[in-house]
């Protein structure tokens, strides 16, 4: 069955409330639809690394949100399994966007590409990232027995 555009975006903002290492780095989401995502991150000095330009850790959180989005666009729980991220460029300042797509949906697995692009539209990375399909029950079991 097909997730409706207004389906998507409410799962995917479920799913962002509870991502607190994604609140922490305030990377926000600021658009989901079938097999797309794009997410922002203004920069703030604790985005940077001590260079004072973003930090690629800040780059690389924003890229697995936003492919991990697209992924989950078609309602089922996913996992990242690998990634290749190709840092080109940095900046200092201003905003930076990740827009993710599905390259390839397989029966388990996800593919997915993502550009990171900054101020102007000038590109800042681009990689790859594979996700593993889970069961969200079996994962919420887990993570329910580790906490105790």
């Amino acid at each position: 069955m097909e997730e409706s555009l207004e389906h998507i975006r409410e799962s995917a903002e479920t799913r962002m409330r509870k991502n607190a290492f994604m609140l922490h780095n305030y990377i926000e989401l600021e658009r989901v639809e079938k097999d797309r995502a794009v997410f922002k991150l203004d920069i703030r000095p604790e985005s940077c690394n001590p260079y004072g330009l973003i930090h690629g850790g800040a780059i690389y959180t924003l890229a697995d949100n936003a492919t991990g989005a697209a992924a989950h666009s078609d309602g089922r729980y996913y996992v990242t399994q690998t990634s290749a991220l190709h840092f080109l460029r940095n900046q200092a300042t201003g905003t930076v966007r990740a827009s993710a797509w599905v390259r390839h949906r397989g029966k388990s697995t996800v593919l997915t590409a993502v550009d990171i692009t900054g101020e102007g539209g000038r590109l800042l990375a681009t990689g790859e990232f594979t996700f593993f399909c889970v069961d969200k029950a079996l994962m919420d079991q887990k993570a329910a027995a580790e906490q105790k």
